[in-house]
Parts: C-alpha cells; structure tokens; sequence
C-alpha cells in the first residue's frame, strides 16, 4: 500500500534536506561528528527551519578527513554524544521525505549511529538528487554536488559543512523537480521507483551498505468510512422547496413560515435567488433577534438579523462533501442549488446523522481553502488513497470515478480562482466580465479516474478573439493550465485547454463555433470537439454555461451528417482480442483498454444521445436514456453500460496498483494482475464491442 508521501508532486513535497560528515567512508567503522538537515516546504527551503549541530567523537580523525571538512578532535570538544542528539534528529525527521547528495551513505551512518546508541533507525523514504539530476539530464560530465549547483545557478553554500551541503542538496532538488516532471516523474513514488530502476542498473557501483533500501513504513492505513456518502448525492437527502421569503418580510410572518412548513430555516431573497445574493434566518437568527430586541423584533425586516454569505452546495455533489463543508464552516443549514446556480433546497444536520464519513472526507472543502499551488499539491496526493479505501468498500469504479471528477473539478476552480488572484495582484486587475470554468471529457461525464490531463475550456460574456478581454482570459488559462500542471494534473498534448484560443471565447464566438462545426464536411475539422459536448462549468457563471451547454445540444439534434462525421472522426477502436479470442497485448503484457473498447463506448452513447437530442453527461445515463426511447437495441444498450462499468473498474484497480508500485497510472492493463474471472468477463466485453457500429448506423440512420 502507497505511503501518503509517495503521491506527494516533488514540488510540494514535505522534505527534509539533510547531510552527515564523518571520519571516513567506510559505514561499519566511520564515526558521525557533524550532523545538519533544513525543511522544505511550500517549493522552498525554510532557511529559518534547520537543524545543525557537532557530534562527539571518541576516535581519532584521520587526516584526509580532516582535509575535507576541517573538522578535528578540538573543535569537537564539548559537543554532544550522538545519542543525545538522536531523539532531536528523529524528531525532525519525522513525517518527510529525507532528501540529499548520496543520500544512502547518510542513511547508513545515520542507521549506524542509531545501533550503538541502542536505537533502531526506521528507514525513511528517500531521495538521492545525484540519481534525481541522471533522470532530468542524462547527460551531464559530472553529478558532484559542486556541479550541479553550477549546472542549476544555484548560488555557492558552505561546502564540506553539514549545514551548508543539506542547503545545497535541498536547493539542488527544488531546481530539479520541474525538470523531473518534464519527464514525466511527478510524484515521490515515482521519483523512488525511477531511482531505483538506476541503482538497480548500477548494481554494485556503490558500497552496499550505501545501497537505499525500501522504506521501512507499510504505507498509510486506508482510512475508515462510511461509504453511503461515496455512493449518494446532496439530492437524494436535501429537502427541496425551500421557503424563500423577501428580506423585508417582517420577522413575524418568517416565523410563521417556519412553524407552518415545519422548518428551521428561510431563505431571503426571493424565488430563484442566488446563493451569493441571498441570507439565511434560521431558529436561533429569530432567538437572538427576540432576546435583543424583545417583542418589538417581530415587526422588524427579516433580513436586518439573518446570516451572509450563504453556504451552498451543488445538488449533484456527493454527500462527502456536504458533510465536509457544514463541518468545516460550522454551519447547521447547508442551501443546495441546481445546475444554474439557484437555491433549491437545503441539507441540516437532521438528514446527514447517521452519515459518519470519518477520516475519509479526504479532500472535501480542503481543496477549496488551499492558499497555493503547494498546499493544492499536498491535498490532492489524497486523491489515490481515497479511490483505494473507497475500492476496499465495494464503492463501484464508476461511482469512484464520478467522486475523482467531482474533485478534478474543484482543483480546477481552485486553480482558476489562485490563477485570477495572481492576476489582480501583477496589476491586470479583475475579470473584464462574467466568465465560467468548463471542465471537458470525462471531468464534464462525471467518469474521470487517475490517469487524467488537463481537459478545459472558457467561456465569457462579450469580446472578440484577440480583443482586451480575450488577452486577459489568455493569461487566465495559461496561469491556471500551469497551476493544474504542478499539482498533478499534466497539460493535455492536444492543447484542449482554456489556454488554446480554440477553446476559449465569448458566449458569441462559442455560438458561431458550434454553427460552424455543424457545417463543417471533413472530420479532420472535428478535431477534439466531441468533447465539448461533454462540458460542465465548474466555476463562475454556471447559469451562462448551462445555457450554452443545453443550446449545443439542441443545435446539434439530428444533425446526421455532423453526427457521422464526429463518429468517423473517433475512429475505429483498437482490436482488443486476438484471432484465436485472446487479449490482445503490447510488448509489456499491457492492454490499452481505453483504446480497445471505453473510447468508444463513451463516443456511441454520446452520438446517439445527440441524435435524439438527449442532453446528458454521464455515459450510463446516456445510454439509459436512449434505451428508454424505444427506439430498438435496448439489450445492446443494458450490456454495453455493463461493459463500461468493467472497463472502468480494470482500469481503476490497475492504476491503483501502479501508483502502489511508483509507476505514472496509465489506461494500459496487465491482464495478470485481475484474476481468471475478470478477464474472461474482460474478452466477452471486447468481443462484443463490434455491435457498437451496428448501433450507431442503426439508430442515426432510424
């Protein structure tokens, strides 16, 4: 199982950089005699944060060490014994990924100590930056850590003192981590795993008490949840038709409203309000009013004693995150709204008693409070260990996969409202006009798993490409497509991002796209706009881009040449079996399964909800709604949406695994790894996706 660390991006990395100088190389009989480590933190080192101190010594130095770090029986004279600095060391050990040049001999000496103190040192997870610097630049004269500081610019420290190799090592480290997620090592575990792919390489080049072991942690225990939050939306247990009153209703008649309608709570507002527009007044609102104010409140305006902001939360959310946001804001009435951001109901602590989602509220409104790329960073290297506890639940892959696009939509308006700050702050000033955030492809289905890019759009009210406010949403998406990249989620190689002019633009450029789409006669023209259609607005102006959302889809119903078009241009799937049935593998022993069979799953239920004018996200309520039509190949249907959900829970559980491993999770599976009977479901999955075609000329051409 994955240690939380492991998941960590390298650049928000908990570490601690440190370095060792000692009487000589040798493990078994070199002594410690100075020892020196500082905290990164944040993507910086925390200078003020460090911990340095000489080390007693009871043999003699030999010269030659002595040449290096200048360091002698005299100048050791008082110093403290090891053992009494160990409990400080481990201290500040603790919790981090240990960081530095060489780190294995650090280690060893470290775990050396530790025995003749009578102590056992816990292998801790580790980072070697001359094995990090071969992964960034295989081609360097020279991995000294004098030259590579000289290759990153890094500014000379106090060589050959503890104190000053830890800072050079953690700055050397900092330097290297976009280097290292240029190529394609983004996180701890797959920094380790890259590592010791080299040292394993390399057997034998370095002493093997140098040699890093695997960390001595059995990883994180999964946390324990109650899974009906994972399972169930705000929907299912909100109570709608709320009371929604004008704020100068006297508190009286707010009163009556609430005992008459048997509530705790009113809105203020009025009918279709707003979250950010709207107050709350709630039971103990109407008791302070009355306490202070005696019988003379009841004729007073309502809204002069009720609550602002309004918290809300979207109806289709998971229930976890209505739990985290009441208990994070300490709020006893949580507004629910719909798709156009209005006030449709509301969650009290009533409904939610006996959901007790524990520590697994893993991500929750955390996402929404992150200050920086770096805090974003940390809390989204949850995410696996929340998709795996979820998994041990018996939590379906697609319900899992509809709780990681939840939050890969969070992630993104958080990194959209981070990138508008930095804006404000660089003198470019607010939002020239209303905007919204789309998430595309499987964020907008509701089906994304961990093997995500970037996949993104923006609309705004009024400008014209290339104009003022285009420029200034330019620099938006490219702010936020950088945010997203550092966190965890790599920019998409077909530049389907907010980022591209293509993808961004004001509610008339996006009009005129989607008239032009639907004249177009080559699907080379088509490129990555199936997607589109698959869009959700995940911050600002939802209400603008549900308009959008839901006019596309009307403008694109049995429009058969457009809808021909997008299906050629999803080409024919990669054949998944063999001649003789079996599965069909690359030379890893890997089948792609996204290519083999879930592309185009997702690309028929989209093509013939479009056809029918069925405007949906998700590929099973997709299908769903078209089975219901009547309109033939129901069975077809009923077992394609089983299929998917295979496929997406084979995909999961591999990803899953390979994270574990320190490998990038990929849609590509080791048939090995899940089991006879899942693989004989996996052939007859594929083997029946040559229906698929047979649908899709069936029902656009009925």
């Amino acid at each position: 199982m994955p240690n939380l660390l492991q998941a960590t991006p390298l650049f928000a990395v908990r570490g601690v950089a440190l370095d060792a100088e000692t009487t000589g190389l040798d493990v078994r009989r070199a002594r410690m005699i100075e020892f020196a480590a500082v905290h990164l933190d944040g993507g910086r080192l925390d200078r003020a944060n460090a911990f340095q101190s000489l080390i007693a010594c009871d043999v003699e130095i030999p010269a030659a060490s002595r040449a290096v770090h200048g360091l002698d029986r005299e100048t050791l004279r008082g110093a403290p014994a090891f053992e009494v600095l160990y409990p400080g060391i481990t201290a500040f050990l603790a919790g981090r990924v240990v960081i530095g040049h060489t780190i294995g001999f650090d280690i060893a000496m470290l775990t050396k100590e530790a025995e003749r103190a009578g102590q056992r040192f816990v292998q801790p997870i580790a980072l070697d930056i001359r094995l990090l610097a071969q992964l960034a630049e295989p081609g360097l004269p020279s991995y000294s850590l004098e030259a590579l500081g000289a290759w990153l610019e890094i500014a000379p420290q106090e060589r050959h003192r503890a104190l000053g190799d830890a800072m050079a090592a953690g700055l050397v480290f900092l330097a290297l981590a976009p280097r290292l997620r240029d190529r394609g090592i983004r996180t701890v575990g797959e920094a380790v795993a890259a590592s010791r792919r080299i040292t394993d390489a390399m057997a034998g080049a370095a002493p093997p008490a140098w040699e890093l072991r695997p960390p001595s942690q059995d990883g994180d225990p999964l946390p324990k949840l109650d899974s009906y939050p994972y399972r169930h939306r705000v929907r299912d247990v909100m109570r709608a038709d709320p009371v929604i009153l004008p704020e100068e209703t006297p508190v009286a008649a707010a009163l009556a409203a609430m005992t008459g309608r048997g509530v705790s709570s009113v809105f203020l507002g009025g009918e279709g309000v707003r979250p950010a527009a709207a107050a709350i007044l709630t039971e103990r609102d109407l008791l302070r009013a009355i306490g202070r104010h005696g019988a003379e409140a009841l004729a007073l305006p309502a809204g002069r004693f009720a609550s602002r902001p309004v918290v809300a939360v979207p109806a289709d959310a998971f229930l976890y995150r209505a739990i985290g946001r009441m208990s994070a804001r300490n709020i006893r009435h949580l507004a629910v709204t719909d798709d156009e951001d209005r006030i449709v109901g509301v969650v009290t602590p009533l409904k939610l008693l006996q959901l007790r989602a524990g520590t697994a509220v893993a991500l929750g409104d955390d996402i929404d409070a992150a200050p920086d790329a770096p805090a974003l960073g940390q809390i989204w290297s949850r995410l696996p260990l929340m998709a795996r506890a979820l998994l041990a639940e018996d939590v379906p892959a697609r319900l899992i996969a509809a709780v990681i696009a939840r939050e890969v939509g969070a992630l993104t308006r958080r990194a959209a409202i981070l990138a508008e700050a930095e804006l404000v702050a660089e003198g470019a000033g607010p939002a020239p006009c209303a905007y919204a955030v789309l998430v595309l492809g499987s964020a907008g289905r509701g089906e994304s798993l961990l093997a995500m890019d970037q996949d993104n759009a923006l609309v705004f009210a009024a400008g014209e490409p290339e104009g003022a406010a285009d420029r200034w949403f330019a620099r938006l998406g490219r702010r936020m497509a950088a945010i997203l990249d550092e966190v965890g989620v790599p920019l998409c190689k077909g530049g389907v991002m907010a980022s591209e002019p293509a993808f961004r633009g004001s509610l008339t450029t996006w009009r005129q796209r989607i008239a032009q789409w639907l004249g177009r006669s080559s699907p080379e023209d088509l490129l990555s706009v199936d997607i589109v259609f698959d869009f959700k607005a995940v911050h600002g102006d939802k209400a603008m881009a549900e308009r959008l959302w839901r006019d596309a889809w009307a403008a694109a119903k049995g429009q058969i040449p457009f809808l021909k078009l997008l299906a050629e241009n999803a080409g024919q799937p990669a054949a998944g079996l063999t001649l003789f049935g079996g599965l069909r593998t690359e030379d890893d022993g890997r089948i792609d399964l996204k290519r083999t069979g879930l592309k185009d799953i997702v690309t028929t239920a989209r093509l013939l909800a479009l056809h029918h004018g069925l405007p949906r996200h998700a590929t099973q309520v997709r299908l769903e709604a078209v089975a219901e039509r009547g309109t033939g190949g129901a069975s077809d249907l009923a077992e394609i949406d089983r299929d998917h959900a295979l496929l997406l829970d084979c995909i999961l559980s591999q990803q899953l695994a390979d994270i574990a491993e320190g490998l990038s999770p990929s849609n590509r599976v080791a048939p090995g790894t899940i089991g006879k009977a899942r693989t004989a479901e996996l052939k007859r999955a594929l083997g029946r996706l040559s229906i698929l075609d047979d649908l899709r000329r069936d029902q656009l051409s009925g």
